[in-house]
């Protein structure tokens, strides 16, 4: 969008949506502007002309945008405070190149496919994760979420607009519990406004229950007719689960208790194994680098199935990073680990690679510098000691470290089927206050989340809102390990295969022939083992062929 304004012009590209627009424009027209569209994108814009780069601290919303500022002379870039919409740049030769993904850069002809060790580094030890800003590819930067950047002829300047603070929490569980049930209900209202059709995705577990039922209940008082939900699963599921620590228990129940609790119109969405194999390429070419496997490609094929019926869908993602639901947040060998807690594995990590890479990228001290680089990153509470000090660096870590994997997977598989999914966890006033809240208070009740749980006590039923944590319905299939573990054996046996010179292909060979080993290594995270493993080095030879990758 162009505006012009005398001699001056103003020209915007953006992505995301504006969730304040009607508020802002308001604003906006009382100042004596005036509007063309009804779009957010002129609200965007408008607000730039008006009050220049510090609009961003006015925006609540997911977005990325550049702003041609003929006046200033510079173009001005800005995302959103968590990270919800992607931002890359790469600065070649004097030529400043910019894009939603690597993808949109790389068609340049200034940037080159090349990765070097700190890149091999993020793809084998980070991996599927990536450290905040590092774009993987040599050339290529990432905008940090929170941040923005000035370019002009002296060159590129950037600057953080905001970051989690360290504040006194004085409220008491009661007011604690009040408040996060008006930020949420705020939040997802501002985020159900649409002129497309908007849905909820539907897992039958607490954060995407709450959220439906919020939706529902808006829709009733709104006028505006019946809920639509979604739901995955996966062909013969309930004959191979297993519970365990990380997946206590089932969905499918649990979804046809919301869906009759709610009335929604539901839509039950499943797929069959052979269709996880086959869509780990396309999951690999949305992210444009290995990602989460059937996480992702699984996300994938929801996504194009959802866009059938719906532009826009309301997710529950995040919930657990800035409510402490992981298993993580409660075992004391995880806590205690040192490193990450979704990436203990760094020892098996570094076996299954060549001698010379493992030496060229060294794994372990890697990813200790990336740990406490973090660790150092995370603002203290003056005076705050032992227990909360602890949770308050693990909360952090997993607000900027672990949460933008699953955002960035979320954001990727979607537009990649040209849906648009919301975040309502991730707006920032509610993480920025639940951030600050002592973890004896966010366990209220003894339970994970208990401050969540009670914030939505007489929005969702009992056994609902007391129902274990379970994280996103993967696979359990083992005809999935099977098929992942035979496509790495056939990469192996190719000579031809760009990461065989990346790999110790005996390791992985016995990896194979071990049944117990294959399908129990702990790889990433809650729903990355074994079969995983396979299937991320099948991603990893499919990004270096697909791509054309370089190293030096």
């Amino acid at each position: 969008m162009i505006i012009h304004e005398e001699d001056a012009v103003f020209t915007i590209v953006y992505n995301g949506e504006i969730y304040n627009a009607p508020e802002l424009k308001a604003e906006l027209q009382r100042r004596g502007r005036k509007f063309q569209t009804t779009c957010d994108t002129e609200v965007l814009l408008q607000s730039y002309i008006e009050w220049g780069p510090d609009c961003v601290y006015r925006l609540n919303g997911i977005f990325a945008f550049a702003v041609w500022d003929s006046v200033r002379q510079h173009v001005f870039f800005a995302r959103d405070r968590l990270g919800v919409k992607p931002l890359f740049y790469s600065e070649v030769d004097g030529t400043l190149i910019f894009g939603s993904e690597p993808k949109a850069i790389l068609q340049h002809p200034k940037v080159r496919p090349v990765v070097g060790a700190e890149g091999l580094a993020e793809i084998f030890v980070i991996g599927p994760a990536r450290t905040p800003g590092h774009g993987v590819y040599k050339d290529l930067k990432e905008l940090r979420p929170g941040h923005v950047m000035i370019y002009n002829r002296s060159g590129l300047r950037k600057y953080a607009y905001w970051k989690l603070e360290a504040e006194p929490h004085t409220d008491d569980v009661e007011t604690t519990a009040a408040a996060i049930r008006r930020l949420l209900q705020d939040t997802l209202e501002r985020q159900l406004i649409s002129d497309v059709p908007v849905c909820t995705l539907l897992s039958g577990g607490l954060d995407s229950s709450a959220l439906t039922a919020l939706a529902v209940d808006y829709y009733k008082r709104t006028g505006q007719g019946r809920v639509h939900t979604y739901s995955i699963d996966y062909v013969d599921n309930d004959k191979h689960f297993k519970a365990h620590s990380y997946q206590p228990g089932a969905d499918g129940p649990w979804i046809k208790r919301m869906v009759e609790e709610l009335g929604t119109e539901h839509h039950a969405i499943t797929f069959d194994t052979p269709e996880l194999v086959a869509a780990l390429p396309d999951s690999t070419v949305a992210r444009d680098m290995p990602g989460m496997t059937d996480i992702d490609a699984s996300l994938l094929l929801f996504c194009r199935e959802i866009k059938k019926g719906a532009t826009v869908a309301i997710s529950g993602e995040a919930a657990d990073e800035v409510f402490g639901g992981y298993p993580w947040f409660h075992r004391e060998e995880l806590l205690n680990s040192g490193t990450f807690p979704w990436s203990v594995a760094t020892g098996l990590r570094a076996d299954l690679l060549a001698p010379e890479i493992r030496e060229w990228i060294k794994p372990e001290q890697y990813i200790a510098d990336r740990y406490s680089e973090a660790v150092a990153e995370a603002p203290k509470l003056e005076g705050e000691s032992g227990e909360r000090a602890r949770m308050r660096i693990m909360s952090y870590l997993n607000i900027t470290r672990f949460m933008p994997t699953l955002l960035d997977r979320k954001d990727r598989m979607s537009m990649a089927a040209g849906l648009e999914v919301r975040v309502p966890y991730c707006d920032h006033r509610l993480v920025q206050y639940v951030w600050n809240i002592p973890w004896e208070i966010k366990t209220t009740g003894g339970r994970e989340k208990g401050i969540l749980r009670k914030a939505l006590e007489g929005i969702l039923p009992e056994d609902v809102l007391y129902r274990k944590k379970s994280p996103y319905p993967k696979t359990h299939n083992p005809n999935y390990l099977t098929a992942v573990r035979s496509e790495m054996l056939s990469i192996l046996d190719d000579p031809s295969s760009p990461i065989l010179p990346l790999i110790d292909s005996g390791k992985i060979r016995s990896i194979a022939a071990s049944e117990e080993s294959s399908s129990n290594l702990p790889w990433f995270g809650q729903l990355m083992s074994g079969p995983q493993l396979f299937a991320y080095l099948s991603q990893v030879n499919h990004w270096l062929k697909t791509y054309g990758i370089e190293f030096r």
